[in-house]
Order: structure tokens, then sequence, then C-alpha cells
């Protein structure tokens, strides 16, 4: 992948990048929303990601070049704003420009920039915050700093709360950034606090990419936030990770309906994740598929941000032969649905799941057997 970045930086900008890095993509295992709620996430970093080089040039002006897009944009960074449209992705690398100097970090002058991604589109694997983290990384490259793991997922998420306006917890940004192969990412959302957590190894993740509608910024997550906070403020606690599941009964006449289930599914996702830990560390696959699988019902039924195509691929894997559990993975509302399975499942496998939507639906979903990969990391400096 380096000697292609190289290329087609020199392509684009005719010179070779000072700097390139990358990100992985995460799959979210376990804590669906709860990490803005104070609470305690698993995820996997996942081995496909996206790439960013970099280049220094005089001035202060920076050109964006993506994959995807395809087209070059300039922008003048002593009036840096948000863009719309077609360069609308140039908001999250620009918010991660922007957000440097709150942690007293240097921001790069004028520079060129270039990403590439072998990340599905919306499939809820958080490409957002790979290009944050690749970039955070690439910009301290060029100016020589070298901040700590945890200052880079910061500054990453603050680009996507203050720049992009995603009202997102650390989840995804901390799993970019803190993942290693064949573990999982374990944060306390409160602290921000970062561990890992061994995976079995015969644990497999297979993913089935719906192409459903999957987009955030839309005002589904932010009401969803929303819902949360309001709900924890008539709890009378700061976060939700703050009330217990009794609490919450004995003050239900203090909730509407929506509330109610919304902080219902948050307390005890946080309870599940804290189960899945331990069954993790038992080696138990069937009792963390259990978990997964229940912690999808939840979201189907409490925090309704599941899909009726997600809610169907769950119900298929959840009793195919092999298949430990199977959740939506992400914010929801559209997406992937993630399986934990056994070796023994394979290609074929996920091929009769696909048949079965296709047959529903009229359309397959794009099926991925994923492996756990490292976290950002440095491809050039």
């Amino acid at each position: 992948m380096k000697d292609k970045i190289i290329a087609q930086f020199k392509t684009v900008y005719g010179f070779a990048p000072d700097v390139i890095a990358r990100a992985p993509g995460r799959l979210e295992f376990i804590g669906n929303h709860t990490d803005y709620n104070g609470g305690t996430v698993l995820g996997a970093a996942i081995d496909r990601g996206i790439w960013v080089a970099v280049r220094a040039v005089p001035g202060m002006e920076a050109s964006f070049y993506s994959g995807y897009v395809r087209k070059t944009v300039t922008i003048d960074l002593a009036r840096a704003t948000k863009q719309a449209g077609e360069f609308n992705w140039v908001n999250y690398p620009l918010g991660v420009w922007s957000s440097l100097p709150a942690f007293g970090l240097k921001q790069p002058g004028g520079f060129q920039f270039l990403d590439v991604s072998d990340l599905p589109s919306g499939a809820g694997m958080s490409s957002s915050a790979a290009i944050e983290l690749a970039s955070a990384l690439a910009f301290t490259g060029l100016t020589g700093e070298k901040p700590t793991r945890e200052t880079l997922v910061k500054v990453a998420k603050k680009a996507e709360n203050d720049f992009v306006g995603v009202p997102c917890g650390i989840l995804d940004q901390g799993v970019s950034g803190f993942g290693q192969k064949d573990r999982l990412v374990f944060i306390d959302c409160r602290g921000p606090s970062f561990a890992t957590v061994p995976l079995p190894a015969d644990a497999h993740f297979w993913v089935f990419n719906t192409h459903t509608k999957h987009a955030l910024v839309d005002g589904l997550y932010a009401a969803r936030h929303r819902e949360c906070m309001a709900a924890a403020k008539a709890l009378g606690v700061s976060l939700l990770a703050d009330a217990s599941l009794a609490g919450l009964e004995a003050s239900k006449g203090k909730l509407d309906a929506t509330a109610f289930k919304r902080a219902k599914h948050v307390v005890e996702e946080i309870a599940r994740v804290d189960a899945v830990s331990t069954a993790l560390a038992k080696g138990d696959l069937v009792a963390t598929g259990k978990l997964l699988t229940a912690s999808h019902r939840s979201s189907q039924t409490q925090f309704e941000n599941s899909t009726t195509e997600l809610d169907f691929l769950v119900d298929k894997l959840s009793t195919a032969p092999n298949v430990f559990g199977a959740r939506l993975t992400g914010g929801g509302f559209g997406g992937a649905v993630m399986a934990l399975t056994g070796g023994a499942f394979a290609q074929a496998d996920a091929d009769r799941i696909a048949a079965l939507y296709q047959a529903k639906f009229g359309r397959a979903p794009d099926t991925l057997h994923l492996k756990t990969g490292p976290g950002a990391e440095y491809v050039q400096r």
C-alpha cells in the first residue's frame, strides 16, 4: 500500500509525500451508545483502514484529495471553515488541524493531503475516526512533535465533536488509536482510560454490510444523545453510567416512556460490557455470543436504533451453525451487523445468509471476514 500511495501522491501533486500514516477502522464489539454516557465499551481495531499522506508546502494553503471523491480542493487555512457538499469529507482532517492548538500542539502551515481507504463505505466501521487519527499522526509528523496516543485520540474526538458536529463519545477514536492484533480495546469512557482484552483463538468476525442509510450527522444520533442527557437529568445523575438498574426502576415515574427505554438500554448495556469482559477472560465464546445478541435486542426494542434489515440478519445469524452471536455494530440506523463466529463458519455460510437477505430485500449485503489489526501508526516519517 505504501508504494501505491506514494505513486498516487506523485500523480496528484507531482512530488512524493513527507509523511504517511494509517489508522484502522473499528468494530464496536459491545457497548452501543454507552461511550458518551460515561460507560464502558469494547471494540476491535480491524485490518482495514485509511492511509493519509502529507507534504509541507510554503504558505497557508492546504490542498485535499481523496481516493473516494477523486477531486482536489484547496482551502485557505487562515480562514478555514466547515465544508459542505461533495467536499464535506474534508471536515475530518480539517477539524483535526483546527483542534491541535487546544492540546498545545503546533499546526503545520501549508500542506498537500491525500487519503486512500480500503474500508467499506457506510458499514459503521468508523472511517471518520480512522481519517481523524491518521491525519493527527500525519500533521504532528510534519511538525516533528510526538504527542501521546491518548492525546491523539482526544484531538480526533474534539475534531468530530466540535468541528464536524457529531456528539460522539470516545469509542471510535479510542479503538482506532489503541487497537492491537488479537485483542479488543476496553475503554472506561469516564476517564477515559484504555486497556486491551485478549481474544480467544477461535474468535472470528464476519460483517454483513446492508448499505442501508447510515448518516450520523442527519440528526438521529444527536437525538439519542439528547434523550440520554435528558434521562440522566431526570434521574439526578450527571451521566447514565452513574445510574443503577434498581434506581432506574424506582424512578420510572420521573421519566417519559422514551427516556426510560433509552436509559434502560444504556444501564443494561454497560452491565453487558462487564459480563462480556468476564466471559472473554474465561475464553467463553458461547456466553459472549449470547450477550452480543442480547445487546442487539436491546438496541432493537429499547434504543430503537436498529432497522428491519439489521434485525433480519441478526435473526438468521443467531440461529446459524457456528455462530455465537450477532448484533448491529456502530451507531445504528442502518449499516452493518457483526457476527462472532467460530473458525468453522466459512464464506459459503455467509453466502447462504446473504441469499436469504437478498430474497427478502432484493439486494445482497456485502460479506466481510475481518481480522483484528494494529492501531494508528506511522508508515513513513
